[in-house]
């Protein structure tokens, strides 16, 4: 991990290389990688869920699902109090003091990624109120190829014939499931509305990725530190300037003076509606750890893959909750999407392996 810096630009990059890979420190590594996945996987498909549920049953503001995206950051208050309080200094932290970002930096830098947040999340919510979900998910899937040309010139990622291939499979994974997908287009949407969804979700989906290089190159070049608390921190003061930015759009918009009536006529309820809202806020900001977690012990083009990942789980889920029927197409899907994960898995796998045999060489001579 904290070797990244230190690996000369010619030289292939595909993840943060874990720590010594003999002893309980590597186990530890992919414990959290694992446990980051399932984040990413478990939050990002409740949400997508939640946020269906959310406008199946008359919800209409753009604003509020804008805002539940980055709303639900105090819950993670509590953790990082926690691990501030009894997290004992580890060596990153002790060596790096004199390296520390200013105050300054780390304030331009979490307002920068919070309204960076903002925007894609907006730009996300016109594309689901103005496409049909085949659409908008097909679009969404461009976010791969948008991440890799970035972690290319940000991030000096190097693609090896497994990672491309997983990039492939995973984007012909998301494909394959938006086209199989029955939806019909919204009611009464006009051409020049759906255009602007077209175009919209194409830029949510190259934002998301640019989100993801940024932070990446964050952690490499200011936070530079290896603790959790720094994961909570990128997540907790940009998510605070976004929901910011949310409730600023919400009260000048005008939108705030529907939500009442949103409310009252919401199809399961005023109990419902304000438990849909919190529930997705919740599990928008555990999908948006995992993700910053895997930028942080992975790479930003790991994450999005995770991120791809997690929409063939989706079907699964509206099975069990929505009654779907699971098609053809739908197990085709998934059958790539992880068969793209282990073929990026196995590259990791790989460039282990050659790590080992070079510090061991290095040892020997």
């Amino acid at each position: 991990m904290g070797q990244e810096s230190k690996v000369p630009k010619n030289e292939s990059v595909h993840t943060k290389e874990p720590p010594p890979v003999n002893g309980i420190r590597h186990y530890k590594w992919w414990f959290r990688v694992t446990l980051y996945t399932l984040f990413v996987i478990s939050g990002q498909s409740a949400a997508t869920l939640l946020g269906r549920f959310y406008y199946d049953k008359g919800g209409n503001s753009k604003w509020m699902a804008t805002l539940v995206q980055s709303a639900g950051f105090p819950i993670l208050l509590a953790p990082l109090l926690i691990f501030y309080v009894y997290s004992p200094p580890t060596r990153s932290t002790t060596t790096t003091t004199r390296s520390s970002p200013s105050a300054f930096t780390l304030t331009v830098l979490y307002l920068s990624i919070g309204l960076l947040m903002a925007g894609d999340n907006m730009l996300y919510s016109y594309g689901l109120l103005y496409l049909p979900v085949s659409t908008y998910s097909l679009l969404c899937a461009t976010q791969l190829a948008f991440s890799a040309v970035l972690s290319f010139f940000l991030n000096s990622q190097k693609f090896s014939p497994s990672i491309l291939n997983s990039v492939v499979l995973l984007t012909i994974s998301a494909s394959l499931l938006a086209i199989g997908t029955n939806s019909t287009d919204p009611t009464n949407v006009s051409k020049g509305k759906y255009v602007i969804g077209f175009i919209f979700t194409l830029a949510a989906s190259a934002g998301y990725s640019l989100w993801l290089s940024v932070t990446q190159l964050a952690f490499q070049r200011v936070i530079k530190r290896e603790t959790i608390t720094a994961v909570l921190e990128m997540q907790i003061f940009p998510s605070l300037v976004a929901t910011c930015a949310c409730l600023v759009g919400l009260f000048a918009g005008g939108d705030w003076k529907g939500l009442k009536e949103e409310m009252e006529k919401y199809g399961e309820g005023k109990v419902s509606y304000v438990m849909t809202l919190v529930w997705t806020a919740v599990t928008w900001q555990i999908s948006s750890v995992g993700s910053v977690g895997l930028i942080f012990e992975a790479s930003s083009l790991f994450s999005n893959v995770i991120s791809t990942l997690a929409l063939p789980v989706i079907p699964i889920l509206a099975v069990i909750f929505f009654h779907d029927r699971l098609n053809g197409v739908k197990v085709v899907a998934m059958l790539l999407a992880f068969w793209g994960f282990i073929s990026y898995i196995h590259q990791h796998y790989i460039d282990n392996r050659k790590s080992k045999t070079t510090r061991t060489d290095d040892e020997d001579n």
